[in-house]
């Protein structure tokens, strides 16, 4: 069965200066290896007069493959921070890199790993975080003594409505969450005395982005 996760919805930049040395965290969503490989050499390419470019990616719903990289500050004070603030959130199919520009004055390991733990903070700050639903799109037909009702139990369990129509009878498409699909029809059919009518139909992904639905066709 296919799971909710989480995941950016935009990227954006991010940038903290830490005693002179500027730290620039770029987030970016990927789907694949390629893309966040690609991603990278395409920041690199834009600060390629950057002492370093450090990334981490996760990949994946279930963040199936990790990579990070120091490229050449001491081992284990760069991408590995990064990647732990990625795995902290939970968050799959992003790509961060933190270039650093160095400002003369070394910052020691512990330095490096709060600095470049903070720049990727204040990267993902910048981006659109969200968690995708994976749910089903229910059709439900009742008369209009009915629509009271049914909006109540959808109201009172979370459910979002995409489409309503209202002719001869009253036709309400809603995104139920998978796992709740078999409770919710349940319920509707008792509240209504059986006279609703439900249909299931496409299995989708949505999200909610500043209290509007977006829909993932996957």
């Amino acid at each position: 069965m296919e799971e909710n996760y989480t995941c950016i919805y935009t990227g954006g930049q991010g940038e903290i200066v830490e005693k002179k040395s500027r730290f620039i965290a770029t987030v970016e969503v990927v789907e694949s290896e390629e893309e966040a490989l690609a991603f990278i050499e395409k920041v690199k390419k834009k600060y390629w007069d950057a002492r370093h470019n450090c990334f981490a990616f996760i990949v994946g719903k279930r963040g199936e493959l990790e990579r990070c990289s120091d490229d050449g500050e001491p081992q284990g004070t760069a991408g590995k921070p990064m990647l732990e603030v990625l795995r902290g959130k939970k968050l799959c199919n992003v790509a961060v890199v933190v270039t650093r520009y160095f400002g003369g004055t070394l910052l020691g390991t512990g330095g490096l790993v709060r600095a470049y733990t903070q720049a990727t903070k204040a990267g993902l700050e910048k981006s659109i975080i969200i968690e995708k639903c994976y749910a089903v799109k229910v059709s439900l037909h009742t008369d209009y003594n009915g629509i009271g009702k049914i909006q109540y139990i959808l109201g009172q369990n979370n459910i979002k409505i995409i489409d309503s129509e209202y002719a001869q009878q009253v036709v309400i498409t809603a995104l139920v969450p998978f796992s709740q699909v078999d409770a919710i029809m349940a319920e509707i059919t008792e509240g209504t005395n059986g006279k609703c009518q439900m249909e299931c139909g496409d299995k989708v992904y949505f999200a909610v982005v500043d209290k509007e639905i977006i829909i993932f066709e996957e």
